[in-house]
């Protein structure tokens, strides 16, 4: 595991510090609203089992620290390390399954992140390759907007996507890019080891990127808009690659 300078952060809402504590991660304390009775009974169990202390807060607590959204619960853990890309790449070979990556070229929206691997974790994906410049992290937004999933799946942090996509290349894994223009992805065959790499908001896939792809497909748009949210797009070609799959 790669290390991080700082020792904590802070997780907020339900799923996300449930999926904490289920994840086995290290928790300094569980706070919860004074008010909150409904939906907390396990996290406070799981808490008392594991000797994690129990603190009751007034609404100023929450509001002065979290946005919205955090449901009166939150916890401040041990930071989650991010895995190395040779520990990422040994993941399908120990479960015995074709190899199922997902890239994300300088995606900088943390709600994006963590809709992706909320989807990715669901689908089986065996991790997400991000970059560690002008990119989103594993944070309490990515966290929150991932349900919790954050805490199951594999991020591995990289300096150089192109990197990346050339290591997973060498081993046999097709490199399929996302981007507007390109025939749709139920064209092309997905069915083998695939890595599928997703470019950031609004700029897409960096040509430098796309240039290192095997493959590129799209998302028809048959309708006004002409683009999708990363994570949407992300999602359906996710389960593209899964429908594919043998």
């Amino acid at each position: 595991m790669e290390s991080n300078p700082k020792s904590t952060q802070w997780l907020y809402g339900v799923n996300p510090v449930a999926e904490a504590l289920r994840s086995g991660r290290e928790i300094k304390a569980l706070h919860i609203h004074l008010g909150r009775r409904k939906g907390v009974e396990a996290l406070k169990a799981e808490a008392t089992s594991r000797g994690i202390p129990l603190k009751t807060e007034d609404a100023g607590f929450f509001e002065g620290r979290f946005p919205k959204g955090h449901q009166g619960v939150a916890a401040e853990v041990a930071l989650r390390g991010y895995v190395s890309l040779e520990e990422l790449l040994l993941i399908p070979g120990k479960k015995g399954q074709r190899p199922f990556f997902v890239l994300l070229d300088q995606v900088e929206d943390p709600r994006n992140l963590g809709a992706v691997l909320r989807t990715a974790e669901a689908a089986g994906v065996h991790g997400v390759v991000i970059q560690k410049r002008r990119s989103a992290g594993l944070g309490p937004e990515a966290s929150k907007a991932s349900a919790g999933a954050s805490e199951h799946i594999a991020v591995c942090a990289v300096s150089n996507i192109k990197n990346a996509m050339h290591r997973m290349r060498e081993m046999g894994i097709t490199i399929v890019g996302a981007e507007a223009g390109a025939a749709p992805a139920w064209e092309a065959d997905l069915g083998g080891p695939v890595a599928l790499v997703i470019g950031s908001e609004g700029r897409g896939l960096r040509r430098i990127v796309k240039e290192k792809c095997d493959l590129i497909v799209s998302l028809p748009m048959r309708g006004k808009v002409n683009s999708l949210n990363t994570s949407v797009a992300a999602g359906v070609l996710i389960y593209e690659v899964l429908r594919q799959s043998p």
